[in-house]
């Protein structure tokens, strides 16, 4: 009974301490996204799925701006979009559409980042989406799907038609609407939020010039998918640090702009 009582501990520890962990992240991403002006003031949504059989996960206090947002402050939530501990704070019903729709139909989207940007939501209404028309673009060549407008994410019918057009891509394009990427961890979902919205703002730019545009090969768009993507392996060379490197500096900087996130 002593060993099983000592192994239940120790597991509810380590569960704890990855809790604190992901609260951290969570709340770094909340803070890039603002420092990157990739918000619409109270609302979009970024959540993260918690480790255990209980499909828990905490999503952003509805009313706070993501300047605002620290690790405990955060809102633990169930797939109902019920708080499942004491808050103040509500939750934002359209982000519980969604977000715990594509968290209950993707094992590896443990992380769902929403956006309104100005570039996003400018593709989003363009009727051929996102062009393949630089490098940036072509990570997500053929890897990422389209949800068609329905109104306000308020109906609890369209989360089969979410999760059906997301499929297995890495981002989402809501038309009429916004972006979506998800990752197995936060810095992912980050990473491919901030490259999609580079993407979209290269494409208005591109577009604005009022010249022909010049688009690569297929084949060529589809090797610069599998090269950013670490799925190449015949290419001459490598890279696959880049993303942790990234990250690594993107955390210093949020450690120097915005300590308290971790509070």
């Amino acid at each position: 009974m002593t060993e099983v009582t000592l192994r239940t501990d120790h597991t509810a520890q380590a569960t704890s301490d990855e809790e604190h962990r992901l609260r951290r992240e969570l709340a770094a991403v909340y803070r890039l996204v603002a420092h990157f002006r990739m918000t619409d003031l109270i609302f979009t949504h970024i959540s993260v799925r918690l480790p255990g059989p209980e499909h828990h996960f905490l999503i952003n206090p509805y009313g706070l701006l993501f300047e605002e947002i620290t690790a405990s402050n955060l809102v633990k939530i169930d797939l109902s979009g019920h708080p499942v501990e004491d808050t103040p704070y509500p939750v934002n019903p359209a982000g519980f559409v969604i977000h715990s729709a594509i968290h209950a139909a993707r094992p590896d989207a443990h992380c769902v980042l929403h956006t309104h940007t100005k570039a996003g939501c400018a593709v989003a209404a363009q009727e051929d989406g996102l062009l393949p028309l630089n490098q940036i673009s072509m990570e997500f060549y053929g890897r990422v799907g389209y949800h068609d407008y329905e109104g306000v994410a308020l109906n609890l019918a369209e989360q089969r038609r979410l999760v059906a057009d997301l499929a297995d891509h890495p981002a989402l394009i809501l038309r009429n609407h916004g972006l979506l990427t998800v990752g197995e961890t936060p810095a992912q979902a980050f990473l491919r939020m901030y490259y999609l919205d580079k993407a979209c703002e290269i494409q208005t730019a591109a577009m604005a010039a009022g010249t022909e545009l010049i688009t690569p090969h297929p084949d060529v768009c589809e090797l610069t998918a599998r090269q950013l993507a670490g799925e190449d392996d015949s290419s001459d060379l490598q890279d696959d640090k880049a993303y942790d490197l990234a990250w690594a500096a993107l955390l210093r900087m949020v450690e120097r702009i915005a300590p308290d996130y971790k509070d």
